[in-house]
């Protein structure tokens, strides 16, 4: 595969990489520190990541603790946490914040599968935009003679297992989130 062609297959894995985000940021009944990842405080009059104003902790299966390094961070915090669609109201005492995560009814679990089978979808979108792309630019490599037309045919080919290769790694990803979602 070619330097040119390269650059898409690490496009390819952005948007891989992007939606494990997304899927990390889906809670699921345990409390996982990632679904705080998108969250920002108002530090001081800038918009800053939780993670940079206090020491989070999970100290049993279904808490958050934030520790926030100043303690008239801890407003502040809370206030994000509610404006956010975490859905889930702080408490605090004092000293440190708790985030508890209540069971996921049936109802919950099926919206977060939909919501997970959503952000799949969009990353083979993103995967097959990129992939598109590819061939525009093969296409356009050979009629400017820089690949030959049996050149070409094997690149179409290469960007096409990539591809495959991307689209078979969300649907793997998606199947594994989705579980994790339906498991009691």
């Amino acid at each position: 595969m070619t330097e040119e062609l390269k650059i898409f297959e690490e496009k390819m894995q952005k948007s891989i990489n992007n939606l494990q985000e997304n899927f990390n940021s889906i809670r699921a009944g345990r409390a996982n520190p990632h679904v705080l990842d998108k969250i920002k405080v108002d530090y001081y009059g800038t918009p800053t990541p939780i993670q940079q104003v206090g020491n989070i902790s999970v100290p049993e299966a279904r808490i958050i603790q934030i520790a926030p390094w100043e303690n008239k961070m801890i407003k502040e915090i809370e206030k994000a946490i509610n404006m956010s669609d975490l859905g889930i109201n702080p408490t605090n005492d004092g000293s440190t914040i708790r985030l508890v995560f209540p069971e996921l009814n049936e109802e919950r679990r099926k919206d977060l599968a939909k919501q997970i089978k959503k952000y799949a979808e969009e990353g083979k979108v993103a995967v097959r935009n990129i992939r598109r792309d590819a061939m525009d630019l093969i296409k356009k490599m050979e009629k400017n003679g820089d690949f030959t037309e049996d050149d070409s045919k094997q690149a179409e080919k290469d960007m096409q297992k990539v591809t495959d290769k991307a689209i078979e790694e969300i649907d793997k990803m998606c199947d594994t989130k989705t579980k994790d979602i339906m498991t009691i």
